[in-house]
């Protein structure tokens, strides 16, 4: 019996890098997955067949996050299929890279509306069922740059902070129906990347404490266990993946 066996979750994001890692890893665990990708239906069918040929069940499920009508059909079609929802993984991201002066409000709004609109899309429609799990976890994935801060993602950087407050406000308000919330936030993992591209700014900056990058699968397992029994004590916190990047700082 793996620690997930019978639990149901939700990876939005989850066709490439980091969000195919954690859909990887809870289908390890033994959870059913659904796995979610705003227009890319060959990667996130390309993740459910990892899932797959390991034993596990998984359904590919396209989305955007900003939609609040096309996520609570993707929550409708979770339950249908695998009968409940307990986990939720608010992964799906745009990291976009532009100065304050080069910006407008449309490129601040379209990061907002996917990493912060799209967490509250999916937390509400999620949260039925969630109450009813016993044991409904939310993990909601952070960066570092958050904390250190970066050079040209004030948007990115304002999202994924408003992530953190969230992560704090819903875990005093779902504490009494014994739903874990937490934030992971990962940095300075290595990812494929156009190499005629210069590096994310943070970096070109930080280091870690390890002398190496992490990995996907690094983040991954922390999501993992956040989503187990074993974290249930773990809520309204935010817990740093990057090597001690943010310690080097």
């Amino acid at each position: 019996m793996a620690e997930l066996d019978g639990k149901v979750a939700i990876v939005t994001g989850a066709g490439r890098n980091i969000g195919r890692a954690i859909a990887l890893a809870l289908a390890e665990g033994g959870a059913a997955v659904v796995v979610n990708a705003r227009a890319n239906r060959k990667e996130a069918e390309a993740v459910v067949r990892e899932i797959e040929r390991a034993g596990g069940r998984a359904l590919a499920y396209l989305a955007d996050v900003t939609d609040g009508a096309a996520v609570a059909a993707m929550v409708a079609a979770g339950s249908a299929r695998f009968g409940r929802i307990d986990i939720l993984i608010n992964n799906a991201a745009v990291r976009d890279e532009k100065s304050i002066e080069r910006m407008t409000i449309a490129d601040w709004r379209a990061v907002m509306a996917v990493i912060l609109e799209g967490a509250f899309h999916c937390v509400k429609a999620t949260l039925p069922a969630l109450k009813q799990s016993g044991a409904g976890t939310i993990v909601n994935i952070g960066g570092l740059s958050v904390h250190t801060g970066s050079k040209h993602r004030a948007h990115v950087i304002a999202a994924k902070a408003g992530l953190i407050g969230l992560t704090r406000a819903l875990a005093h308000d779902l504490a009494v129906d014994r739903i874990t919330v937490n934030c992971v936030s990962p940095g300075l993992i290595e990812r494929p990347r156009d190499p005629a591209l210069p590096a994310p700014a943070h970096h070109q900056i930080n280091r870690t404490l390890t002398g190496k990058y992490g990995t996907a699968g690094d983040v991954a397992a922390v999501v993992r266990f956040l989503a187990g029994p074993a974290a249930r004590y773990l809520t309204g916190q935010t817990i740093h993946a990057n090597g001690g990047a943010y310690l080097s700082c």
